[in-house]
């Protein structure tokens, strides 16, 4: 299938469009503005409270009466327009596919390496792949006012411009193997930092160890067992007799032969009277659990493949820093800061480096039983985001400012998706799209939109639907392309009409369906196999939550049954870390979660959960501080989901979760966190 890259299929009918909406555009923005004076955020309260004859008081009181002059002298124009205008959207395109090449920043970060990794053979360890869905609230502004948001424009663009510096930076993480302490301060972060990284996949699942030279490292001055002053005849292992005993210091003779002594795991006790903890083997290894190293960094730049040459074979090219191919990088090309277009706005202040802290409990094994894959409440965008799905991407101009900076770093982007009037006679008027957009750094082979027939109220003024798209993520050793599916959606909003997103999740799944069914098969006489998928992915603002007993309905629906939803243990109960992901539109100016740190602090605190997320209510509800109601369960109402489906795609292969993530680095922008997955997908093979 074609992608459709302009709203109509001649330039004659985009130029008449273009014709029709610059004369409606003038009474559009005038009524925009006329109701946005009368809606005014609680920030815009709490100034004009403080200063009464404030500049901003007196603008609205004079600016009212202008913009309703204006509006009326415009609505002639406007009639003009409109009558030029609907006739055009029954034969509009449901989508604008835009395929850009990224900035030199972008590419230097590896935003133009996913169309090579697409051609690139798949390996037979497969690869993993990172998922991000956010709700970013972009009404024209008068309607966004009543989600306490204002300035849909400003927005757009510090939205874009948040979400490729967060993806766009290397990955790093601190691996913690102390099961109660995190923290880690900046002088050791240096010295570590100081020593090298081993640039790493995100298929690893622990670090490798840090890569020194002889010269590099220190001898061990201090034991590891008693603290700095306290004397060794005390300590079990620096002792004289600890030193000429070849038992094991660390537990009794009795456990002597224990296969977890992480002694024991190096040297045997009874063939050597030599302490494996002090020989000259293990004595500088980061497996040893006497040596202070405890601490292990990973960073993964963009790149797919894991490193398997440590050693400086990097070479100068355009995008080889964040190929998705590349196997080698220079240290600086890790750490190399962009301050694209000024930097980040001061709402952003975090480092662009962030590190992530994960607790790694001993002993864990990540791939096997319950919360067996990390998860973490991020200041910041997963880096190496492949593909991001947004919803209410509403306004036309914002719109475009938000697809301007996120081609800086995603290479293909469908935006401007759903239709506008009438189409068909029973079908109501629709005064906006569906709000939808879908970014990857993969190739787009093709895209279909269908819209819900069943809005009610003021939900059915916008084209709310699903966007399916089929993206090549590369491709076999037979010539066979390997694709990937991505569902991008947003339900009915109202509460209370569970049996309308019942219907609509049932229309998702069929027509889901189908567009696998016409997209898999062969296309052209040429090739003859069809592709291999590789992974199968819903994200999107469902509008139910799976703990409040109003979404029973929609708890228990099929779809949980083919997608699994890896923050869910059950129809009505969460696993425990799942967080909400609606804000409390009253408080999303305060000083507390202004910031994208700030609001992270609050949402890793049950109490600052409680203030500043919406929960499901009790029927027997008691106001709090703040005049809220008392949660019910859970976290929080979690309205955003990244489904995926485990097995069934290919014989022998296999989807499993990686990481997950709630973000808050669009605090301030939108009512809504952010969530993000990480996907690995494993063939059952070995490579040869």
């Amino acid at each position: 299938m074609v992608l459709h890259t302009s709203p109509y299929p001649s330039a004659f009918l985009s130029f008449l469009s273009r014709l029709s909406w610059a004369f409606v555009f003038p009474c559009y923005w005038l009524l925009d503005r006329l109701l946005a004076s009368c809606v005014a955020t609680s920030l815009e309260k709490r100034r004009r409270s403080q200063d009464p004859c404030s500049f901003l008081a007196l603008g609205v009181l004079i600016s009212t009466p202008l913009y309703l002059v204006l509006l009326l002298a415009s609505l002639p124009f406007a009639l003009i327009g409109f009558l030029l205008w609907a006739p055009l959207q029954t034969i509009r395109n449901p989508y604008i596919y835009s395929h850009q090449k990224p900035d030199k920043h972008g590419a230097e970060q590896g935003a133009s390496a996913g169309t090579e990794a697409a051609l690139a053979e798949w390996r037979p360890q497969g690869r993993s792949f990172c998922f991000g869905s956010a709700n970013v609230c972009l009404l024209p502004d008068s309607l966004a006012r009543f989600n306490n948001l204002a300035d849909t424009q400003r927005r757009a663009r510090e939205v874009g411009k948040r979400i490729r510096n967060g993806a766009s930076r290397p990955q790093i993480k601190i691996y913690i193997d102390s099961p109660t302490n995190t923290s880690i301060s900046a002088a050791s972060f240096c010295s570590l930092a100081t020593q090298g990284f081993r640039r790493t996949s995100s298929l690893d699942h622990r670090p490798e160890p840090v890569v020194t030279t002889e010269t590099e490292t220190e001898a061990l001055t201090e034991c590891p067992v008693h603290p700095s002053g306290g004397t060794s005849s005390d300590c079990p292992i620096h002792s004289t007799e600890a030193q000429n005993s070849s038992e094991c210091p660390l537990h009794s003779s009795a456990e002597e032969h224990a296969p977890d002594c992480a002694v024991h795991q190096f040297a045997d006790p009874q063939s050597s009277g030599e302490c494996p903890v002090h020989s000259n083997i293990i004595q500088n290894s980061e497996d040893c659990p006497l040596h202070p190293a405890g601490v292990q960094i990973s960073i993964t730049s963009p790149d797919s493949e894991p490193v398997e040459d440590e050693k400086g074979n990097h070479q100068t090219g355009d995008g080889d820093t964040g190929s998705l191919e590349s196997r080698t990088a220079s240290r600086e090309s890790l750490v190399r800061f962009h301050a694209a277009d000024g930097g980040i706005s001061p709402n952003n202040t975090l480092s662009q480096h962030r590190t992530s802290v994960f607790k790694r409990p001993i002993g864990r094994k990540r791939r096997h039983g319950d919360d067996s894959f990390d998860h973490e409440i991020s200041a910041f965008f997963p880096a190496n985001l492949d593909f991001l799905c947004l919803q209410e991407v509403f306004d036309r101009r914002a719109a475009d400012r938000l697809r301007r900076q996120l081609h800086r770093y995603f290479p293909f982007v469908l935006s401007d998706v759903g239709r506008y009037g009438w189409k068909g006679c029973c079908s109501r008027f629709k005064f906006l799209n569906s709000g939808l957009l879908l970014a990857s750094r993969y190739p787009i082979l093709d895209a279909h939109y269908e819209c819900f027939p069943n809005g009610r109220s003021e939900d059915a003024l916008a084209a709310k639907g699903v966007l399916f798209a089929k993206v090549q993520v590369g491709c076999s050793a037979q010539e066979q392309r390997v694709v990937g599916y991505i569902t991008c959606t947003h339900l009915h909003a109202i509460e209370g009409d569970s049996s309308v997103r019942c219907e609509q999740l049932d229309m998702l799944l069929e027509w889901g369906a189908e567009f696998r069914r016409t997209t898999l098969g062969p296309t052209d006489v040429e090739k003859v196999l069809e592709d291999q998928v590789a992974f199968d992915v819903i994200l999107g603002d469902l509008n139910f939550d799976n703990c409040s007993s109003e979404d029973k309905l929609e708890q228990q629906h099929s779809l949980f049954t083919h997608y699994k939803d890896p923050c869910r243990l059950g129809p009505g109960e969460d696993k425990p870390w799942a967080l909400g992901t609606l804000l409390d539109t009253s408080g999303l100016y305060d000083e507390e979660v202004s910031s994208p740190e700030s609001l992270q602090k609050v949402m890793e605190n049950e109490e600052g959960r409680k203030e500043y997320l919406v929960f499901p209510a009790s029927k027997n509800h008691c106001p709090s501080q703040k005049g809220r109601k008392i949660p019910l369960k859970g976290n929080g109402r979690r309205i955003d989901y990244i489904l995926y489906k485990e097995e069934g795609l290919q014989p022998d292969w296999k989807v499993d979760i990686e990481e997950f993530s709630f973000i808050t680095q669009l605090a301030g922008l939108t009512d809504h966190l952010s969530v993000a997955a990480r996907l690995v997908v494993s063939t059952g093979e070995e490579e040869t």
